[in-house]
Order: C-alpha cells, then structure tokens, then sequence
C-alpha cells in the first residue's frame, strides 16, 4: 500500500529509476529539450529543478551535490556555466512540460519537456506582445469611417458614368 508515498515508481527499481533521472536530467541540461512520456516528465521535473536551483551559486560544494545526482562532468559544467547565470533572477518553475499527444504504439501520453529560458520561440513572442487594452468599444465609429470613402467613390463613378 502506497499510504502516502509521493513518488511515481515508474513500474522500475530504485537503481534503475535512479540511473534513468541521472540520464534524462543530463539530457536535458545538455539539449535543453527532450521528448519523453508525462509521467517521466513530471518526476524528472521534481528531480532537476532542485539542481537548477543549486547552479545559481557557484561554489565546490553546490558542483559536488549536482555531480552526485547527475554523474557527468559535461552536464555539470554546462549547468553551472550557461543555466545558472541565466536563471539566476528567477525564482522557480526552471522547466516547462508541453503534452504532445499520444504514442501510437501504446497509447501512452507523450510531451516535451524543456528549460524555460531556452525556448527562442516563446521568448520572442513574449517580447512581441502588445499589452491589452481594457478600453471597450463597439466599433460604431471605425463603420462610419470606413463607409465614407466608399460613398464618396461610388458618387465619383456615378459622376463619371452621366
């Protein structure tokens, strides 16, 4: 019985599940994008956010936690050097999963999941977007506007046809 035990186990051992969050999350700080299932995603988000959190201060101990979860000298640095000076003003919420659909195959849920501050895409959107006006109208005015150059044209063709 489960009586309040908040991990997903993943249908997978303790050492293979912990060896599986050490891979994805080194993908994940190395490609900054990955695809995988919902479920993986959202315990992969539980599992590196903690070390995001941990690369914005730079010092000995801070890089001997994060390599102890991740095993790689690559995605440690690459997390210390680029990801945490980047994130360093935010103060959560590093990761964003986007659901993709269905695995034709066994119909499992599929998503990406990927670092906040590297998506080009949205981050230009974001910067693009014009700030709501709250101020309603009904438009009558724009009508009226767009109405009389048009009568003034058909009175000029009416002109030119007598």
């Amino acid at each position: 019985m489960r009586h309040g035990c908040k991990v997903n186990h993943l249908s997978r051992t303790h050492a293979h599940r912990v060896a599986m969050m050490s891979n994805m999350g080194t993908s994940l700080i190395m490609h900054k994008r990955i695809e995988t299932t919902l479920a993986k995603a959202k315990e992969l988000r539980k599992y590196v956010e903690p070390l995001i959190n941990r690369a914005k201060e730079d010092s000995t101990q801070n890089r001997r936690v994060v390599f102890s979860y991740l095993h790689s000298k690559e995605a440690v640095n690459e997390l210390f050097r680029e990801v945490g000076p980047k994130v360093m003003n935010r103060p959560g919420g590093y990761t964003r999963i986007l659901k993709t659909g269905i695995r034709k195959g066994d119909n499992s849920e599929m998503c990406i999941i990927e670092l906040v501050d590297y998506n080009e895409n949205m981050l230009k959107e974001a910067k693009t977007k014009k700030a709501k006006s709250t101020r309603r109208s009904r438009g009558g005015a724009k009508k009226s506007e767009e109405t009389a150059p048009v009568a003034e044209t058909l009175a000029a063709e009416e002109a030119k046809a007598e």
